[in-house]
């Protein structure tokens, strides 16, 4: 049996950062909790806003949500009434009113793992076919300009008596290399045959650029 190491989890601290960045000792649990309350709510109540990622971040008794989406519009909703709501409801829910959200946009959407994963998911969920779906969204991510793509679909695809993986791959995806920018997706699509999980793994060649930009304005400022 293989054993798998998670693409984040292997990055962390290197070229991954945390989506929760506080530090408790007695209310660890508890702010686990709520933060798993927090991205559920949001996720279910903008799923078609396009959020690959939430990041929640804490200090003392407040609590900073930044919300990525490739649809801000939808979150923050026609003159801030959708993200006031939210806010409300964030509020009642971790009875803290020391809550602040940011709406940050996402570039290029067709190559964030995640949004590829819930997107296909969708399709497989609306009975397209596998295969019709996964070659489409490989293609959206190299016109999106990716380095690479892995697209890996397991279940009863297409209604077969038995499971079944499906596995569309294009450039190249370095796994092992923990220096790589490796952006990871997992969704699952609720069929009526079953549950079918897809997972996506998307190399960015644009990211090694941005850490290039990032460490040379470091440099500068030392000097």
């Amino acid at each position: 049996m293989g054993q798998k190491v998670h693409p984040v989890g292997f990055r962390l601290a290197v070229r991954k950062n945390w989506e929760s960045r506080w530090f408790s000792r007695k209310d660890y649990a508890d702010n686990l909790i709520e933060d798993l309350k927090i991205r559920d709510y949001i996720k279910k109540n903008f799923s078609f806003a396009a959020i690959p990622k939430i990041v929640i971040e804490r200090a003392g008794d407040r609590i900073r949500i930044i919300i990525h989406s490739a649809r801000p519009g939808i979150v923050i909703g026609r003159k801030g009434v959708e993200i006031d709501r939210l806010k409300d409801s964030i509020i009642d829910m971790t009875d803290n009113k020391g809550i602040s959200i940011d709406i940050q946009e996402v570039n290029k959407p067709e190559g964030r793992a995640q949004l590829i994963a819930e997107n296909v998911a969708l399709q497989l969920a609306r009975r397209v076919s596998f295969r019709r779906a996964l070659k489409r969204a490989v293609q959206q991510a190299v016109d999106a300009g990716v380095e690479g793509i892995k697209i890996r679909a397991a279940g009863r695809l297409g209604g077969s008596e038995m499971k079944r993986v499906a596995n569309y791959k294009w450039g190249k995806i370095p796994l092992h290399t923990i220096r790589a920018f490796i952006d990871y997706g997992f969704a699952e699509a609720r069929t009526t045959y079953g549950l079918i999980g897809v997972k996506v793994w998307v190399c960015n060649k644009g990211d090694e650029e941005e850490r290039e930009k990032r460490g040379a304005a470091a440099e500068k400022d030392k000097t």
